[in-house]
């Protein structure tokens, strides 16, 4: 088989399923992995597809973003893994920053009985916060109605008003050069925001994010440690290099 006769039908599984495996791939083209793995990589740099951990699967679009209702029921279990870990580097005594992420939001029932002191914009933690008894302040902002999150020039201002021992941020993408990115630019203002008043800033998100690029930065690659689940190696690699990278151990 021709190699562009087996990247067009790699792009139209992709297309059809959304996310394909890798050992799918092979069975279908008949052609061994390394082969597939570089025609894997060909096409994410031509950004017909991205790669993720045992295969491939579609780019989002740069300025769309699912609700905080679509985001709470993808990959649910992969995010309370990484939740769990995030839990580890939290001290007693902390103050911590929260974005309003549904990673994030996994962290609330872990912090009962913990002496901490949360600071979040997310409308969706406040509940989970109030019944697992932790010390948290909201802060103020304009009301953003998709994600569930505070956000504007009211909320930057509030923000200013704290320092944090370590925050803990979603990202839409993570990228070797472009950084992390986010779709919107008042969100992606209050993440930089709240990066920038920390000791210590940990970027939450499970594989599907890395080597995505959205719409808006709100900080380069090592300014933050990323905590994520399961990673191919040579995707590892480019991030390792420039930060610490804290895995899930399954």
């Amino acid at each position: 088989m021709l190699t562009p006769e087996r990247q067009q039908i790699i792009i139209e599984m992709v297309k059809r399923q959304g996310v394909v495996k890798l050992r799918e791939i092979v069975e279908v083209t008949d052609t061994s992995e390394s082969t597939i793995r570089r025609d894997l990589i060909e096409l994410e740099s031509l950004n017909l597809l991205k790669r993720v951990h045992g295969g491939a699967a579609l780019v989002n679009g740069k300025a769309t973003e699912l609700s905080m209702i679509e985001k709470t029921s993808k990959n649910v279990q992969n995010k309370k893994f990484i939740a769990s870990l995030a839990i580890s580097q939290i001290n007693d005594g902390d103050c911590i920053y929260l974005d309003a992420g549904s990673t994030t939001y996994e962290m609330i029932p872990l912090l009962k009985g913990i002496n901490i002191t949360v600071v979040t914009n997310g409308l969706m933690h406040v509940e989970a916060l109030f019944e697992n008894e932790v010390s948290a302040y909201l802060i103020g902002g304009k009301m953003k109605g998709h994600t569930k999150a505070l956000i504007g020039n009211m909320a930057s201002e509030n923000l200013q008003n704290f320092r944090f021992d370590k925050c803990f941020l979603g990202a839409n993408g993570i990228h070797s050069k472009f950084g992390y990115t986010t779709p919107d630019p008042e969100e992606a203002f209050i993440k930089k925001t709240a990066l920038a008043n920390s000791e210590k800033v940990y970027i939450l998100a499970d594989h599907t994010k890395f080597t995505e690029t959205s719409f808006a930065k709100f900080g380069n690659i090592e300014d933050a440690m990323i905590i994520t689940d399961e990673l191919d190696d040579d995707i590892a690699k480019q991030f390792e290099e420039k930060t610490t990278l804290l895995k899930v151990v399954k």
